[in-house]
């Protein structure tokens, strides 16, 4: 017992203010904080397509490109193309397997790094009619997410304090954001998730750091959890309590305060803990929860565009005046065409050289290719949400469509694969490793299962228990704080007290 007071106690001296910082910056990241922009508020935002004759098909764009002897790391299997406009002009926004994302043009197959002036034209359509400043360019905006495939960005201020960030890669705008709300990014995210290490070139760190973090927060929290319900004596069934019918052993009131925040709320603060650091995956103990770049090319199958390569715009008379964009998938030597609307609605356009869906046959053996020897176990078309596959409080369906067909395969490690059946995109990957970080992370740091779906029994739980994890670090603390100063000689506190006076 002695052992566990004493690690409970040092590690909570040292790691007190810390954990103050980690719930007080997790309720603004649950609360406050906008959420990133999602794929609705792009397509909101979005110019309408309106195909002009004279636009380029995929496939001469690419030749185009190839001519221009302008390659990059965008090059690989092309798994995806978008036609769209982007500051008025036409442009095949591309994705290859590795997830790498680029740019060219519609007009000549010209690759396209997006200007500060063909940006600023693209942040006017979310600025509402402010004027916009440039900024300058970055590399890592705060609170950006996939910034990797993204940059460079171009950045754009207005007068009210709104800026926008947009990816010089693809035209994409990633950020618009006012000032109270880059107020709260900061506040929230860029503290909680130890983005501060990027300003002293410690980013290499920041796993490391919030893994060991993470760790001796559960334990400080552990021992607590152990020494609280040891020292608790109810007087259920008429056994003693402390004097003066007390149930906890502390009169002074940081103390008792502690004590009674901690055998309420300390489970939740281990879990919250524990969960922090499995979120790291320490030692890479889970898997990753997409499939590697090799997997995503069998998938697709190698080779050229296929029937991607023809006409830009076919069925252009049909296309409804909210179409924002025409989106080619390939999987082998199939295609489909679809025309995205504004409200996010997909619509198969058929030229004769594509199919109107990806068939569940045909993606079953596009999954057979990827898996190799291993054989598949089953599928199952699902119209509804799981328990791996959901979207979470700020997403839509068209951030996580429906319906999705689940492949499962005969692995060792029981892997499933969720796909989108209109567009035959791989939306997620999960085996048993998978599916144990799912529960040991997800389910107990965002509480996004079963009943908590419901936004408002999420908002009261979040709320309760997080209240409980400021208390018990608030008066954590102040504890820390007064065995410091205990620790410190006399002497020494007058000598240190002299220096600052």
């Amino acid at each position: 017992m002695n052992s566990l007071i004493f690690l409970h106690r040092w590690i909570g001296v040292v790691l007190a203010l810390f954990m103050l910082v980690w719930f007080s910056t997790g309720l603004v990241i649950a609360f406050l904080a906008a959420p990133p922009i999602t794929r609705a508020q792009q397509l909101a935002h979005a110019e309408s397509l309106a195909p002009e004759t004279g636009w380029l098909s995929l496939g001469d764009a690419l030749e185009a490109r190839a001519r221009s002897g302008r390659h990059g790391e965008e090059d690989g299997v092309v798994a995806e193309g978008r036609l769209v406009r982007v500051a008025g002009a036409p442009v095949w926004l591309i994705e290859n397997q590795f997830g790498r994302r680029s740019a060219i043009s519609a007009l000549d197959g010209v690759p396209i790094v997006f200007s500060p002036e063909q940006a600023r034209r693209i942040a006017d359509l979310w600025a509402e009619g402010a004027d916009l400043v440039y900024s300058g360019s970055e590399e890592a905006p705060v609170g950006v997410r996939n910034a990797e495939t993204l940059r460079p960005f171009h950045r754009f201020s207005a007068r009210d304090g709104r800026e926008i960030v947009v990816s010089a890669r693809t035209g994409e705008v990633v950020q618009s954001a006012t000032r109270s709300e880059r107020a709260l990014i900061y506040a929230g995210n860029w503290l909680h998730l130890f983005r501060w290490l990027d300003l002293v070139g410690a980013g290499d760190y920041r796993r490391a750091a919030l893994s060991w973090a993470g760790f001796f927060a559960a334990a400080a929290a552990l021992t607590g959890v152990i020494l609280g319900f040891a020292k608790w004596r109810p007087g259920f069934f008429g056994r003693p309590t402390y004097s003066r019918g007390r149930t906890q052993p502390y009169r002074e009131f940081f103390f008792a305060y502690h004590f009674w925040a901690g055998l309420i709320g300390g489970v939740f603060a281990l879990l919250w803990a524990a969960s922090g650091f499995f979120s790291t995956n320490p030692g890479q103990i889970f898997s990753q929860p997409t499939p590697s770049p090799e997997e995503v090319a069998r998938y697709r199958s190698v080779g050229g565009v296929g029937a991607m390569a023809s006409a830009t715009s076919a069925n252009v008379a049909t296309l409804a005046p909210e179409t924002v964009a025409l989106s080619w998938s390939r999987i082998g030597d199939d295609a489909v065409l679809l025309a995205v609307s504004r409200d996010g609605e997909r619509r198969a356009l058929e030229t004769g050289r594509t199919k109107a869906a990806f068939g569940e046959d045909a993606l079953a053996a596009a999954v057979a290719r990827l898996a190799g020897a291993t054989p598949i176990a089953g599928r199952e078309l699902l119209i509804d949400y799981d328990s791996y596959y959901y979207p979470n409080h700020h997403q839509s369906r068209i951030d996580k469509p429906l319906p999705v067909l689940r492949v499962d395969l005969a692995d060792a490690g029981g892997t499933s694969l969720y796909i989108d059946p209109v567009d035959g995109r791989l939306l997620a990957k999960f085996d048993a490793s998978r599916r144990v970080y799912r529960w040991l992370y997800s389910a107990v740091h965002h509480w996004d299962f079963g009943p908590f779906q419901n936004q408002w029994l999420w908002n009261g739980w979040m709320a309760l228990w997080v209240f409980f994890g400021l208390a018990l670090s608030t008066t954590a603390v102040v504890l820390a704080w007064r065995r410091l100063r205990r620790s410190i000689p006399q002497r020494e506190r007058r000598a240190l007290a002299a220096q600052k006076a």
